[in-house]
């Protein structure tokens, strides 16, 4: 073969063909404390030795760009961002009926902020839990879906010892072909990770209408733009006055809805995979 791509983080380090490696975020250098070590020790070892054999390296954010710089002294004219795309089932029209079964067959409040990911510290949940703690009314549920990831016991001790046990649900893993009911259900898509790669639900949410308020941090605002609230990540009073704005102001939530919406369509995997095959000639182009 002419060249190989590795897709996350690592690549053969013996082949004797050429290689393009995508980095999605340096999260196991920045948080080490959020990783298993053994997981930790592979990607702080293999990540930048990948990276430096390369010829080229993809970045899925401009944040993640200027990280692999920096943390991994990658030249930056070795780095290209490929920024992820958003499929368009996510736009797609829902009709009332089948929403009205699915709520049904979830069990799902009339009114709820959603978190969609991994339960891992990365995530930030305590700072989002303690947030919807200080609201004085928690008529509107809170939802914590995804799986569980590592380290998430804090999580679950947090909702029982600030009294949230009847007004956070934590369905667990949703399956993909239920995405788009998900965010299409909820108030709002709230999203406090402390660092990501670039944040793809936040897009998936966006194009399904759904208000954001997400992290000021890292790459989150490169998603976002200017179609959500972004909050400074850790300050629970900030995150509250966010959450209490979602919830109490409809007028809005159908204007970040339609900005979100229209945001969520500058991003196709049509784009992503031009910018893609535009590396690969880059890479062969370096011959």
């Amino acid at each position: 073969m002419d060249l190989h791509h590795g897709m996350a983080f690592v690549t053969p380090l013996l082949s004797p063909c050429p290689s393009v490696v995508t980095v999605y975020d340096l999260s196991f250098m920045h948080y080490p404390e959020y990783f298993r070590p053994l997981n930790r020790l592979y990607l702080r070892l293999m990540t930048p030795l990948s990276c430096r054999r390369a010829r080229r390296v993809i970045a899925i954010s401009e944040s993640t760009a200027r990280d692999v710089a920096g943390a991994l002294g990658v030249p930056a004219s070795r780095i290209d961002v490929a920024v992820p795309g958003v499929d368009a089932r996510f736009f797609e029209p829902i009709p009332d009926a089948r929403m009205a079964a699915f709520r049904a067959a979830r069990g799902l409040p009339p009114r709820f902020l959603l978190f969609l990911g991994t339960l891992e510290p990365r995530k930030n949940l305590l700072t989002l839990l303690r947030a919807y703690a200080a609201l004085p009314d928690r008529a509107v549920k809170l939802v914590l879906a995804g799986g569980r990831g590592w380290l998430y016991g804090e999580i679950f001790d947090a909702i029982a010892s600030l009294g949230l046990d009847g007004d956070v649900l934590t369905p667990g893993y949703v399956p993909d072909d239920e995405l788009p009911l998900w965010y299409r259900a909820a108030e709002a898509f709230v999203y406090p990770s402390i660092y990501e790669g670039f944040g793809l639900p936040l897009l998936e949410a966006m194009a399904s209408g759904a208000p954001v308020v997400a992290a000021d941090t890292s790459s989150l605002p490169e998603a976002v733009g200017d179609a959500g609230l972004l909050v400074p990540p850790t300050d629970v009073e900030a995150w509250a006055g966010a959450l209490a704005q979602a919830i109490d102001a409809p007028a809005w939530r159908a204007e970040a809805g339609a900005w979100g919406r229209a945001r969520a369509r500058q991003f196709s995997w049509a784009r992503t995979a031009a910018q893609t095959a535009k590396t690969y000639r880059r890479a062969l182009e370096a011959a």
